[in-house]
């Protein structure tokens, strides 16, 4: 750890004067309207440099707060993380992901009193088999939907015991039932109708994913939402990652040509 930091200290005056040139290079350009993070590689980071599996949490708890207000100032208005897949939900130990639900837990308690999410209006909201969390952690999950439901200029969705297949899956069942009770007919079924039947009908579609960590995935993020977003894999483990990163994400997002699918 004290490697890391040395390092860190030694080349900050570089990033910052990095830092500079990239935000003149974004700073005009075309802004994603949503980004979705899938923050990877905490436990490996740990590994690295020989700390803990809560502190493992804790500093990725940490560099999350500190990536929201990022973006929030870049002016994003949709921001969509991955904090928990279903995968992580039923085949991770129970010793981790008590350590992973008491940092979400955290920050929703954070969520309730930081006074820039009022600052900015951000509508907050959870998305993926809730049922299957610790019932302390969905009540804090509640509260904070609730008071935070007359925002609609920003938004920020959690993806917690998330899978994208599950999700369309859930969303298969849903209309089935729809179209047993006779509320829906085969000839109405299209996107639109069907996007209706998601955890989050009204979100929207994803324009950049970033990931960290190197994997080159999406790991069953949003598969619906994610069809035609651009992607940035970052080699940063996720608590190293760094403004630089987001910047260098936002420019080559900016480079691309959106055709989706034209």
């Amino acid at each position: 750890m004290a490697k890391e930091l040395t390092r860190s200290f030694l080349f900050k005056p570089i990033y910052k004067l990095y830092e500079i040139v990239l935000w003149n290079q974004i700073r005009n350009g075309p802004l994603p309207d949503h980004v979705g993070i899938i923050p990877d590689g905490n436990r490996r980071w740990a590994r690295s440099n020989n700390l803990s599996l809560n502190d493992a949490y804790f500093y990725g708890y940490k560099k999350l707060k500190e990536v929201l207000i990022w973006l929030l100032e870049l002016g994003i208005k949709n921001i969509t993380v991955f904090a928990l897949s279903t995968e992580n939900c039923e085949k991770r130990k129970q010793s981790e992901l008590s350590i992973v639900t008491t940092y979400i837990k955290r920050g929703l308690q954070e969520l309730l009193e930081d006074p820039i999410v009022y600052r900015y209006e951000v509508r907050v909201n959870a998305i993926g088999k809730l049922d299957k969390l610790p019932k302390d952690l969905i009540d804090y999950i509640n509260k904070v939907v609730e008071k935070t439901s007359i925002y609609n200029k920003r938004k920020l969705t959690l993806a917690i015991c998330y899978g994208g297949r599950q999700e369309i899956l859930d969303a298969v069942v849903r209309l089935l039932d729809d179209y047993r009770d006779g509320k829906i007919n085969k000839n109405e079924i299209n996107e639109e109708t069907f996007r209706k039947y998601f955890y989050d009908s009204e979100l929207h579609d994803i324009d950049l994913v970033i990931r960290t960590s190197g994997e080159v995935r999406i790991s069953n993020f949003l598969l619906w939402h994610v069809a035609y977003s651009e992607l940035f894999f970052c080699e940063a483990y996720w608590p190293e990652f760094r403004k630089i990163d987001l910047w260098r994400a936002i420019r080559s997002f900016q480079k691309r040509k959106r055709n989706f699918g034209a």
